[in-house]
């Protein structure tokens, strides 16, 4: 059982890049219907992962909340 909630993130904008302030997550893509899979990507010791569905870049930004995002809203709620 996870000892803490993964957060998903959309990109409904079609930005190339999304920071955030975690390195575990789920991308969704768009807001359905225009979703792909819900994927889980962890960065690692990385500080950025590239989505293998959207190719959306999220970059780690250790200064955002975990349900921050830059650009704003892009937490899936």
């Amino acid at each position: 059982m996870a000892d803490h909630i993964i957060p998903h993130f959309h990109n409904d904008n079609g930005v190339e890049k999304i920071e955030i302030g975690v390195k575990e997550f789920k991308c969704i893509g768009a807001s359905s219907p225009n979703d792909h899979p819900h994927i889980f990507l962890d960065m690692g010791d990385d500080n950025e992962k590239l989505c293998p569905y959207c190719s959306t870049r999220y970059v780690y930004n250790n200064e955002l909340k975990a349900e921050d995002s830059i650009p704003e809203n892009c937490l899936v709620k």
